[in-house]
């Protein structure tokens, strides 16, 4: 199961799924409903953290992804005041809102910078605050949350996650002061699946309408309610400890688009500048060399022992890599392919001679001429020193640089989704059977 819809107490809501107390009402009139992210340039804790790359992706492309691909929002939005963080937000297809020096401060309120959007753009009906700091965030959690208010007549919804944590009272260190517990008898201490534990809000999302924003100056009203995620979609980032254990949650869990592969089948990699660092040895005879990097050859060869096809891609324009894609063609097994300046039209047969759809295909580029396969495939990867044109289309960005290990992360990018993709549909196969 997902997740959890209930009502707050007072609304009868002891139970999961629909409730006989949260009467469904289904409107005539048209709803504008607004996404809005806050991202301020000036976090302390990490500079310019909305925009840091998270797993390959700016920390706030992972929720502007989960927000788009919803369908269920009439604008998305960035409310900042931060030129590079409005840069990044409209290549993630939002709408930015310029905040004013008075909502920027760092004793500014989530929902002073709120009720200003909201004063700004009269026609919006509906607001839902999204965390920048939650890239385990799916569009079916936006989805399930929406309906909530469009179908069940909420006020407010705000997303949750169960805790299994015994609490104390905070007490001075002083003689005589004792501390007590919150939560607990501990005379009766209860097990784990004993103890139903506690809801505690997780700041993934908040959706609220409009009046208890502007006229009651409250996100959460007396009609609202909650939404339950599970633990695995729970991913907060506050500062920088939190990063490398968020980065291994976003890559198993996160959401990577619409059209992200349950088993990659073939992997196109262009040879200069994935494969290669960009550079050309001159030996004393004049002769041009290259080098590549053996964890780049392993990469290969863990994609072929998982029944992934990986095709090397050439140009005429680079002799050089040309002759090295042909020895390690020849080494590896792979087959070598020369491309012309749009990649595209030389790879569209080669996958429908495979009887793929490109949503099956893995994509290595690093450059500006493969943009239109970076877009199209289902999972592709540029190096950590592509140009911005070829970051901006593609689905991850490596840590490392061409040449020098980018092909081996990618490889173990695409497995991991292959392992995620199984693991799904052995739980849908579990859930199925519980019926």
């Amino acid at each position: 199961m997902a997740s959890r819809k209930r009502c707050l107490p007072g609304d009868n809501g002891e139970q999961d799924g629909p409730l006989p107390a949260c009467k469904q009402v289904k409107s005539g009139e048209k709803r504008h409903v607004a996404a809005l992210i806050l991202a301020r340039g000036g976090s302390k804790g990490i500079p310019l953290k909305n925009i840091k790359k998270l797993a390959g992706v700016p920390l706030i492309g992972w929720v502007l992804r989960a927000a788009v691909d919803s369908d269920m929002f009439d604008s998305v939005w960035v409310s900042t005041d931060h030129v590079d963080i409005e840069k990044v937000a409209k290549n993630w297809g939002a709408k930015v809102h310029r905040r004013s020096p008075e909502v920027s401060k760092d004793s500014s309120t989530s929902l002073e910078t709120i009720q200003e959007f909201a004063r700004l753009n009269p026609e919006v009906d509906v607001i839902c605050n999204i965390q920048a700091t939650s890239p385990c965030l799916h569009p079916f959690h936006l989805k399930e949350a929406l309906e909530m208010i469009t179908l069940q007549n909420f006020d407010s919804v705000f997303s949750v996650v169960r805790r299994h944590q015994f609490r104390w009272q905070e007490v001075e260190k002083r003689p005589g002061e004792f501390t007590k517990p919150l939560n607990l008898d501990p005379k009766k201490r209860p097990r784990r699946q004993d103890w139903a534990g506690e809801l505690c809000e997780n700041g993934s999302f908040y959706f609220t309408k409009r009046d208890l924003i502007m006229n009651k100056g409250v996100l959460q009203g007396d009609n609202g309610a909650y939404y339950e995620m599970l633990p695995e979609y729970s991913v907060d980032i506050d500062v920088d400890i939190d990063w490398p254990v968020a980065e291994q949650r976003v890559l198993r869990y996160g959401y990577f688009g619409r059209d992200t592969p349950e088993l990659v089948r073939l992997m196109f990699c262009n040879v200069s500048g994935c494969l290669t660092e960009g550079r050309i040895f001159l030996s004393v005879s004049g002769e041009e060399m290259v080098s590549i990097n053996t964890r780049d050859t392993m990469g290969i060869r863990m994609l072929q022992r998982e029944e992934v096809e990986v095709v090397l891609l050439t140009s005429s324009s680079d002799p050089v890599a040309q002759s090295l894609a042909d020895i390690l063609g020849k080494r590896t097994g792979c087959q070598v392919i020369e491309v012309g300046e749009e990649p595209l039209d030389d790879l569209k047969p080669l996958v429908e001679q495979r009887k793929l759809q490109w949503k099956d295909v893995a994509f290595m580029g690093n450059d500006k001429p493969d943009v239109s396969c970076l877009n199209l495939a289902g999972l592709s990867a540029v190096p950590g020193d592509a140009p911005v044109v070829a970051i901006n289309a593609a689905k991850y960005t490596c840590h490392s640089v061409g040449g020098k290990g980018a092909m081996r992360e990618f490889a173990e990018h695409i497995l991991l989704q292959k392992e995620k993709a199984k693991s799904q549909m052995k739980q849908d196969r579990i859930d199925s059977s519980s019926f």
